[in-house]
């Protein structure tokens, strides 16, 4: 949540998660907030890459 606040308008993060509950519940916040996402698996390692569109 902080490297969504910090991060301006336009620019790319890039989340790694192992923790499929959490993977969900950030999924779901992006979603709910409009926030298109990709999502990568690579064995157990998730990942959301996404652009922040608006100042959180």
């Amino acid at each position: 949540m902080k490297a969504m606040c910090d991060t301006s308008p336009g620019e790319t993060i890039e989340i790694i998660m192992n923790h499929a509950d959490a993977f969900q519940n950030l999924k779901e916040y992006l979603s709910e907030q409009g926030i298109g996402f990709r999502e990568i698996y690579d064995g157990e390692q998730m990942t959301l890459e996404f652009t922040i569109n608006k100042k959180f």
